[in-house]
């Protein structure tokens, strides 16, 4: 059975470092390191959105370390329309709160400042508020992640592909993984396997978490 699960918050993202670098080859390598620290030397990764792309990255740089991979609701291709986060980094950016009001004060009023331009994940988003000597602040570094917006939006280059068994989940609600994606997943992930989560929008695991697990260790089982 699987020994240990490890969560790991990417730079500049919850209780890790700020970087001002944000690229999917420098987060790769601190997966790596990681790795190393711990003495792992193969692994089962799993990673949803810019974290299934730091996944993929890490599997096709080094697939001696990757037993098995699962990207969640992301394809190895550029994000480009599809996506909000443009959105949700500029109403994270623009928000003001007064200094020296209660936690839950707090919490209101931002949830109220966020909640025309991004009503479907402003909780998700609120997890990420923290106060800092009666001031509130985000965790993230949206510096460093607005600078690296087409970075994170695109995917690196590649000529190698991954040998192991892969698993991609998409919600069936979500345009992150398109038809046409198909080419490009089959050319660099050629033992990848493609399942639907019915009623899912891109925050798969949060929308459908039964069903995800259950796609996970059905995955995680096979041969």
């Amino acid at each position: 059975g699987v020994e240990r699960v490890l969560t790991i918050d990417a730079r500049n993202h919850g209780e890790s470092p700020h970087s001002p670098i944000m690229t999917y080859e420098a987060m790769s390598l601190d997966v790596q390191h990681l790795l190393s620290q711990l003495h792992i030397s193969k692994c089962i990764l799993i990673g949803h959105s810019m974290g299934g792309k730091t996944a993929m990255t890490l599997a096709l740089q080094r697939p001696d370390l990757v037993e098995r991979l699962v990207s969640v609701d992301i394809s190895p291709t550029p994000t480009g329309p599809v996506t909000s986060f443009p959105a949700y980094i500029s109403a994270m950016k623009s928000m003001s709160l007064p200094r020296g009001i209660p936690r839950s004060t707090a919490r209101r009023l931002a949830e109220d400042q966020l909640r025309s331009v991004v009503p479907a994940v402003r909780q998700f988003l609120l997890t990420n508020l923290v106060e800092v000597e009666g001031h509130y602040m985000w965790r993230l570094n949206l510096e460093a992640i607005s600078h690296h917006l087409p970075d994170i939006m695109t995917f690196p280059a590649f000529q190698s592909y991954y040998p192991g068994p892969t698993l991609f989940l998409r919600g069936s609600k979500s345009p992150y993984v398109s038809d046409k994606d198909f080419s490009e997943i089959e050319r660099l992930f050629p033992k990848a396997k493609i399942q639907c989560i019915a009623g899912a929008d891109h925050w798969v695991h949060a929308d459908r978490p039964q069903e995800f697990i259950a796609a996970i260790c059905n995955f995680l089982l096979l041969p």
